[in-house]
């Protein structure tokens, strides 16, 4: 995804124990972060992940959580306004698994959320994951806290049941 805030980790090399990674955004980091989020700013990021590979069925499990406070615009005032998040996530990884052959089971069987993820190049990107957990829980459609969108239409209840054709005639 970015080469800026990158943690990648090579799978092979992972021992046989639980690993912890904590990760932290620097300024730079936080800038690069803005853009793949495409938010007015980031304030802070971290994540904590952790792995464990089971090297008998070539599972890596990841678990953690991410944090970051980000400067979002109110699509109902325009105006800025900072916004914290936290996600707890766990994720699933065959290690051995291709694109090709994870195609050739999803048309066997049915695609369900319990399905491994692929690891491609034998590498994950801790920093990714942790960015991806983020978008997942923003909102497509951001505002402050209690701002609500009323309507007013122009129009009397009369006119609202006639023709609309006939409306926009009047427009005319």
């Amino acid at each position: 995804m970015q080469n800026f805030f990158s943690y990648q980790i090579i799978v092979d090399k992972l021992p046989k124990t639980e690993q912890c990674y904590k990760l932290k955004a620097d300024v730079d980091d936080l800038s690069e972060i803005k853009k793949i989020l495409k938010v007015p700013a980031v304030k802070s990021f971290s994540a904590e992940i952790h792995l464990l590979l089971n090297q008998k069925t070539n599972i890596l499990k990841l678990w953690g959580s991410a944090d970051a406070v980000l400067t979002l615009q109110s699509v109902i005032s325009l105006e800025e306004f900072d916004k914290s998040y936290h996600n707890d996530f766990e994720l699933t990884y065959d290690t051995k698994a291709t694109l090709k052959s994870q195609r050739e089971e999803e048309e066997e069987l049915f695609y369900d959320d319990n399905t491994p993820d692929v690891v491609i190049n034998g590498r994950i990107d801790l920093s990714d994951i942790a960015i991806e957990q983020i978008a997942l829980i923003m909102e497509d459609y951001p505002r402050k806290a209690g701002e609500t969108f009323s309507f007013k239409t122009e129009f009397t209840a009369e006119e609202g049941h006639k023709n609309p054709f006939e409306i926009l005639k009047k427009l005319k």
